[in-house]
C-alpha cells in the first residue's frame, strides 16, 4: 500500500512539475515517504546500487574463470621476404639466398584451470599454411588435436585461494548494500528532522517575535503609569531586538535545511517540502544477547575480519612458495600431419607429437632472504589476529551500547512529549499571571525559555529514536519488529 502511494505522488508530481514549468509545488512527506523517495532517486543511494553492481560482475569474472574458456587465434596474413642461409648441393657450401613467403596460420583452443590443484588443462587444433612464392611450393600442416597440462608443483594453489576469498568478498558486498540502505535512513532521517527542527525554531522565532511586540508595548504602557521600571522596559525592548534577529537567523536556517534535503532527495529547488511529524512510533524492546547474536551472523565487518585473516594465511604459503623450490611440469599428447593438399592434412593416418618438460629452479644462497619473508609474513598474520580480536571486541561493545541506547529512547520521547506539555501549559499560566501584573519580565522569560526548550527536545528525541532505529538495523541486518532478517530482501530491492 505504501508503495502505491509512492507511486502516486511522484505521477502527481510529475504532472504537476510539467504542467506547472517550474512553479512551486507543496509536497507532505512523512519520514518513510521520504526514505522511499531517497532510496528511488538519491545520488547517494544509485552510488551503493552501482557499487553493488561492480562488485557482483566482479564476482561473475571470477565464476567465468571456472568455466572452460573457448578462444580463436588468427594470423590470416604474414608476409616475409628474408635472406636466409641455405646448403647448395652443386658447390657443396652454405649460401645466402633471398626468399619470400606467404604464411597463414589458426588455432582453436579451449582452457580449463583446476582449482583443485592449481593447474590448466589446454585443448587446442591447429592449421598453418606456408606458399613459398618464388617456387610456388605450397604446403599445409594441422594438428586436429592436442591436449597438454600444466602443473606447478611449489604447492601453492592461487585458484584454492580465490575459491574461499571471492565468494566471502561477494557475500559482503550483498550486506554492505544492505547496509548501506539502513544507512540512508540514517541521513534521511537527519535531514528530515533538520527541516523539523528549523521550521520548530522558525515558529518559535515568530511567535517569540509577536509576544516580545505585545510585552513590550505593554511595558511601555505600565512604564508611564509607573508599574514597570525602566531596566525592566529596557529589557522588554532588547527582548524584541533580539526575537527579530533571532527570526531573520531561524528564516535563513529553514531555507538552508530545505534545500539541503530537496538536494539529498534530488528534488529541484522550487519543491517545498512540508515535513509531517512521526509522532507514532514502534513500542518494542530489542533483547541485546539476541541482537549480537544477530550482529555476528548478518554484519559485513564480520566476513571482512574473516577474509583479512584467510588473506595473512595466503601470504604465508605464497612466501613459502616463492622463495623456495619452484617446479612445474608441463606435458602435451595429439596428432599432426602435412601435406600439399589442404585435405589431406585431415585424413588418416596421422603422426602422433609428444612433449614433457619439468622446470625447476633451486635457490643456493639467498642471505636468508626466505626465511625472512616467510618471518614478515608470520608477523603480519600475528598482528592481523591481534587487530581482528580487538575488532571484535569493540564490535560487541558498540552493538551493546546501541542496542541500550535504543531500548530507552522510547520512554527519553514519551519524557519530551510531557515536558513538552508541561512546559506549554507553565508558559500560558505565566503569560496570564503577568498580563495582570503578578510575576515580572524575568519569570516570564524563564516560562518562554522552557517552553522553547522543550519544543526543541521533543523533536529532538524523536529524531534521536529514528536515527537509533536505523543504526540497530544497519548493525545487525535485522527487522525487529518483524522478526526477520533483512538479507533475503536483497534481490527484491535490486528489482526496483
Amino acid at each position: 500500500m505504501t508503495r502505491i502511494i509512492i507511486i502516486t505522488i511522484f505521477f502527481l508530481f510529475s504532472f504537476q512539475v510539467i504542467s506547472s514549468q517550474k512553479e512551486d509545488i507543496n509536497l507532505k512527506l512523512t519520514l518513510d515517504q521520504a526514505i522511499e523517495i531517497a532510496y528511488n532517486q538519491s545520488i547517494f543511494s544509485f552510488r551503493q546500487k552501482n557499487m553493488y553492481l561492480a562488485r557482483y560482475w566482479q564476482f561473475r569474472s571470477y565464476k567465468a574463470e571456472k568455466l572452460p574458456l573457448l578462444g580463436l587465434s588468427a594470423t590470416p596474413v604474414n608476409y616475409q621476404r628474408s635472406i636466409v642461409s641455405r646448403y647448395n648441393q652443386e658447390t657443396n657450401e652454405d649460401e645466402f639466398v633471398p626468399t619470400e613467403r606467404l604464411i597463414s596460420d589458426a588455432s582453436v583452443n579451449v582452457t580449463q584451470n583446476i582449482t583443485a590443484t592449481g593447474g590448466k588443462i589446454t585443448a587446442s587444433s591447429d592449421l598453418q599454411r606456408i606458399q613459398n612464392i618464388e617456387s610456388g611450393n605450397l604446403s599445409y600442416y594441422s594438428t586436429p588435436i592436442t591436449i597438454g597440462i600444466t602443473q606447478p608443483l611449489n604447492g601453492f594453489n592461487q585458484f584454492k585461494w580465490q575459491s574461499r576469498i571471492e565468494p566471502l568478498k561477494f557475500e559482503q558486498a550483498k550486506r554492505e548494500y544492505l547496509q548501506s540502505l539502513q544507512e540512508l535512513g540514517m541521513r534521511t532521517t537527519n535531514s528530515f528532522f533538520n527541516v523539523l527542527k528549523a521550521e520548530i525554531n522558525f515558529g518559535i522565532a515568530e511567535t517569540n517575535l509577536s509576544n516580545a511586540d505585545t510585552l513590550y508595548r505593554i511595558g511601555k504602557g505600565r512604564f508611564e503609569i509607573g508599574t514597570v521600571t525602566q531596566d525592566e522596559l529596557l529589557d522588554l525592548e532588547l527582548s524584541y531586538l533580539n526575537a527579530n534577529m533571532a527570526l531573520s537567523r531561524a528564516k535563513i536556517d529553514l531555507y538552508q535545511s530545505r534545500v539541503s534535503l530537496n538536494s539529498f532527495l534530488g528534488f529541484e529547488e522550487n519543491v517545498h517540502i512540508e515535513c509531517i511529524v512521526p509522532r507514532k512510533i514502534p513500542s518494542f524492546k530489542i533483547n541485546a544477547d539476541y541482537a549480537l547474536d544477530q550482529a555476528f551472523t548478518n554484519n559485513p565487518d564480520l566476513l571482512n575480519y574473516e577474509q583479512q585473516l584467510i588473506e595473512a594465511n595466503r601470504e604465508i604459503a605464497r612466501a613459502r612458495t616463492d622463495n623456495g623450490i619452484n617446479a612445474s611440469i608441463y606435458g602435451n599428447y595429439g596428432y599432426n600431419k602435412s601435406s600439399s593438399v589442404l585435405d589431406d592434412v585431415y585424413r588418416t593416418p596421422f603422426g602422433d607429437e609428444q612433449n614433457l618438460r619439468l622446470s625447476l629452479s633451486v635457490p643456493i644462497v639467498d642471505w636468508g632472504l626466505r626465511r625472512g619473508k616467510i618471518q614478515m609474513a608470520r608477523s603480519e598474520k600475528e598482528v592481523t589476529e591481534a587487530e581482528v580480536r580487538q575488532a571484535k571486541i569493540d564490535f560487541e561493545q558498540d552493538v551493546f551500547i546501541r542496542i541500550m541506547e535504543f531500548n530507552m529512547q522510547e520512554q527519553q520521547v514519551k519524557i519530551a512529549a510531557k515536558a513538552d506539555t508541561i512546559a506549554l501549559m507553565g508558559f500560558e499560566v505565566t503569560k496570564q499571571r503577568f498580563l495582570i501584573d503578578k510575576v515580572d519580565v524575568i519569570k516570564l522569560n524563564a516560562a518562554r525559555n522552557s517552553l522553547d526548550a522543550a519544543k526543541r527536545n521533543y523533536i529532538q528525541s524523536i529524531q534521536e529514536y529514528w536515527y537509533s532505529y536505523f543504526n540497530i538495523r544497519r548493525l545487525t541486518l535485522y527487522n525487529f519488529e518483524k522478526n526477520e532478517t533483512l538479507i533475503h530482501e536483497l534481490d527484491q530491492l535490486l528489482q526496483k
